[in-house]
C-alpha cells in the first residue's frame, strides 16, 4: 500500500535574483520541488550550481526574489525577519560545513544556547541529553579549541538536533573532516534524522553518500535537472497539503 505524507518543504516556481558588478545574477532559476516529512534527500551538483542557495532559501534564510516557499505548512513570503527567525527556532536544525561554534563557551554553552534564547528553563538539561546522544557526553565542559574536528562537529550536530526539529538542513557537513571522521558524523546524522523522523536536506559532492539518502535531487544552472528516488523512499507519494 502507498504511504501518503506531506510535504515539510513546498518550493513553487522559485527564483533568487543577487545583484554583482557584472549585473543581476539568476542563482535560482524557477524551483518547483517538494520534500515529504521524515524524506532524507540529498542535493548534488557542481559548483555554482545554485545547492546551498537553495539550502538558505528554503530554510528562510534568504529571501526568494519571486515564488513560493511554504515551510512546516508557513508561507515564508509574509513573514518579516523576526518571524522567519522564530520559525527556524521552532523548526529547523542547520549544520554547516564551518562548526560555528562560539570559542569562548563550552560545549555544554553551545548546545543549550538556541534553547535559551527560545526561553527554555530546561536548556542545560536537554544540552547535556543532546551531548550524550552524539557521544560527547565526557566533553560536555570543554571549549571547542579543546575539541578534535569531528568532536566539534558532533557538538554543532547536538545543537542542530537539541530542539528536536522537523527539519534539518546540512550544506557540507564533513568539508573540514577527514574521511573517517566525515563518515562516522554521516553514520550519526542519518541515525538522529532517522529516530527522530526529521527531514534531512543535505548539500554534498559525495555520491556516494547522497546514495544512502532515500532521494538525489541534481542541480544544475539554478534548476533541477534530476530527481532520483531510491529503493528506501519506495512506496511514499506526497499528500495534497
Amino acid at each position: 500500500m502507498t504511504a501518503l505524507v506531506t510535504a515539510i518543504v513546498r518550493l513553487t516556481d522559485v527564483h533568487l535574483d543577487m545583484a554583482s558588478d557584472a549585473g543581476t545574477v539568476n542563482i535560482l532559476r524557477g524551483i518547483t520541488l517538494d520534500i515529504a516529512a521524515g524524506e532524507i534527500a540529498a542535493v548534488v551538483g557542481p559548483s555554482g550550481a545554485g545547492k546551498s542557495s537553495l539550502m538558505m532559501v528554503a530554510g528562510g534564510l534568504e529571501r526568494a526574489t519571486s515564488g513560493r516557499v511554504e515551510v512546516a505548512g508557513r508561507d515564508l513570503g509574509p513573514l518579516d525577519d523576526d518571524a522567519r527567525a522564530r520559525l527556524r527556532r521552532d523548526h529547523l536544525g542547520i549544520v554547516f560545513q564551518g562548526f560555528h561554534l562560539i570559542p569562548t563557551m563550552t560545549a555544554h554553552e553551545n548546545v543549550a544556547l538556541p534553547l535559551e534564547f527560545a526561553g527554555r528553563g530546561d536548556a542545560f538539561e536537554l544540552a547535556e541529553a543532546a551531548l550524550q546522544r552524539v557521544g560527547l557526553g565526557h566533553r560536555i565542559g570543554h571549549y571547542p579549541a579543546q575539541l578534535s574536528g569531528g568532536e566539534q562537529q558532533r557538538v554543532a550536530v547536538a545543537r542542530a538536533f537539541v530542539g528536536r526539529p522537523k527539519l534539518l538542513l546540512a550544506d557540507e557537513p564533513t568539508g573540514n573532516l577527514d574521511g573517517a571522521t566525515g563518515k562516522q558524523v554521516m553514520d550519526l546524522l542519518f541515525e538522529l534524522a532517522r529516530a527522530d523522523a526529521a527531514t534531512l536536506i543535505l548539500i554534498t559532492h559525495d555520491l556516494a553518500l547522497a546514495g544512502r539518502c532515500d532521494r538525489i535531487l541534481r542541480i544544475a544552472d539554478g534548476l533541477v535537472v534530476g530527481d532520483e528516488r531510491t529503493g528506501a523512499s519506495a512506496g511514499v507519494t506526497l499528500a495534497a497539503q
